[in-house]
Order: structure tokens, then sequence, then C-alpha cells
């Protein structure tokens, strides 16, 4: 691995994380832009794939996705610069957000941001959700695809069943059930 390749690996994770406000789950599709469509580090289905696996162990889903990508584009080298990219803005952004809120906690400007933006992190998802059933339909079939998911979205909506059950079960039943079809 060659000290460009770290770079762009730093490039990448650092732009899907500065502008990914609200969280991980706002920064994946961002991260997937990055990852898939810019760089090709991963085929959609490989993201998909890490994105389960990542769903499927505690913390945070940002970080996972970095250190997954980054260890197989450069070794632990590469895991290290981009969990860096993806950690260190955050740090420096609370801090400094942190002190901007103490000081304009009841600003009508502070609540308005915060508001206009998460209709934008709702269409970010929709959009990665859309391009992930795609992949989900072409691979496993458009009724396969359909049953999962309104089974997990009555699990979760209606039996109330933690997320993390839910992608439990999707494991189990993508790599024992799923193989024998």
């Amino acid at each position: 691995m060659d000290w460009i390749e770290l770079v762009w690996l730093l490039l990448g994770f650092l732009i899907a994380n500065i502008l990914g406000y609200g969280g991980g789950p706002a920064s994946i599709p961002l991260i997937y832009e990055e990852v898939v469509n810019k760089y090709a580090w991963q085929t959609s289905n490989e993201f998909s794939n890490i994105i389960a696996l990542g769903n499927a162990l505690p913390g945070p889903i940002a970080t996972k996705i970095a250190a997954y990508v980054g260890y197989d584009v450069g070794g632990i080298v590469g895991a290290i610069v981009a969990l860096a990219a993806t950690i260190v803005p955050s740090i420096i952004a609370l801090i400094v957000m942190l002190k901007l809120l103490q000081k304009h906690r009841e600003s009508k400007i502070v609540k308005g941001i915060s508001l206009l933006v998460q209709p934008v992190i709702a269409m970010l998802m929709v959009v990665l959700t859309w391009q992930m059933a795609k992949d989900s339909m072409v691979d496993i079939g458009w009724l396969q695809t359909i049953i999962i998911a309104a089974v997990a979205w009555w699990a979760m909506a209606i039996k109330k069943l933690h997320p993390a059950l839910v992608v439990l079960a999707a494991f189990i039943y993508g790599g024992v059930v799923l193989p024998m079809i």
C-alpha cells in the first residue's frame, strides 16, 4: 500500500464523516458514495454485508465501517487512518459545538438548523435503502426481498423487537435458509 492510497482513504472517510450531520446512520450514505461509487474499494453487495455485520456488533456503525474498509484497503495502517478520519472530526466538532450550544442554547436559529437537516438525513437514508433493496432484489429475488422487509418491519414496528434481534434473525436466515433455496 502506498501513501497516496492512504491519503485517499483519509480524505474519503474525512469528507463523509464531516458532512454526515446526525451521526453514523446519516454518514452511511455518504460513506457508501465514497467507498463504492467514488473509490470502488468495495462493491455494493460487499458494503451491504459490512453494514449487516456492523449492525450486529456493538458500537457506532461509522467506526466499524471505517475499520473494516480501512483494513481491507491498507491493512492495520489503513484501519488506523480510516478510524482517525472518522473519529477525530467528531471529537473536534463535539468540543466546539458543546461550547457554542451552551452559549446559544435557546436560539431559534440553532433549533431551526436541527429541524431543517432532519428531512435531508431521512432522504439520504431512503436513497441508500432503495439502492440496497435493488441489489437484494437482483441477488435473492423481489419476493424474498419483500417478505424479509415485511417481516423485519412487523418484528420491529408491531412486536417491538429490538433491531439487533431482527438483524441476528436475518443473519441466520441468510446464512442457513437462503443457501438452500
